[in-house]
């Protein structure tokens, strides 16, 4: 039996929304079906903004719906909190930070190892792309270097939050589209699940669902036709 239970959301922000508003319904409703009234909260990825910042902004959100966020930076032991968790949030921000924190406090075989287990995960832009086999499909910028680009491979194939195939008549450099296909070109056996804004990846009971706004997700590997999948369609084979 898949005990895996995920939530792999693209973003936290749309344009004129308030912080996770677009999708506090969609994280109270993964809270209440698990039981869950403590989440431990990962913020690596949004060092730059300071960590206590970015753990009382979170909390707040979660506040409203009765759930109690907590903050691993505070933790003397992490690999002991992490295995002691309810539920593990994992924040957005810088990905490569994100992923050199998570390796050097020896957490992202932990949180992996509790999430087979069954333990609710929930993430955000690079917490939905950790959630993959490797962050080589990040948007981010490379300010750290971490041990490998391996991350925890909660699903089998790659995630690009935040996607989008706006092209900029402005610009003359590579598209979204462009990077992704140079990954599957380099990587030919491996799926890339581009979501987009308002999108999340729901995994439960082994069957991986597109859930959110009526958005559309796309989906790329090497030799096949890259094609759009909305939110009524079946995705398993992606697992």
């Amino acid at each position: 039996m898949d005990k895996r239970n995920l939530l792999l959301i693209s973003n936290s922000t749309n344009a004129g929304e308030k912080y996770l508003d677009w999708c506090k319904d969609m994280i109270a409703v993964f809270c209440r079906e698990n039981g869950v009234k403590r989440v431990l909260f990962v913020p690596y990825a949004g060092f730059a903004q300071g960590y206590d910042v970015y753990e009382q902004k979170v909390a707040a959100v979660y506040k409203t719906f009765g759930v109690e966020l907590y903050s691993i930076h505070h933790s003397n032991n992490p690999i002991e909190d992490v295995m002691k968790a309810e539920c593990i949030a994992v924040g957005g921000g810088n990905t490569f930070y994100l992923v050199k924190e998570m390796q050097d406090k020896g957490i992202l075989k932990a949180i992996r190892e509790r999430s087979f287990g069954g333990m609710p995960y929930m993430g955000w832009s690079a917490g939905s792309n950790v959630a993959g086999l490797s962050l080589k499909t990040t948007n981010d910028m490379p300010i750290v270097e971490p041990q490998s680009f391996e991350t925890m491979a909660l699903v089998p194939f790659q995630i690009n939050p935040h996607y989008t195939d706006f092209v900029d008549p402005k610009h003359g450099g590579e598209t979204r589209d462009d990077r992704i296909n140079e990954f599957i070109a380099a990587n030919q056996t491996t799926f890339v699940a581009a979501i987009r804004e308002a999108t999340a990846l729901r995994l439960r009971d082994g069957k991986l669902s597109l859930i959110g706004r009526d958005n559309k997700m796309k989906v790329f590997k090497y030799g096949i036709e890259t094609k759009e999948y909305s939110l009524n369609d079946d995705i398993n084979f992606l697992m």
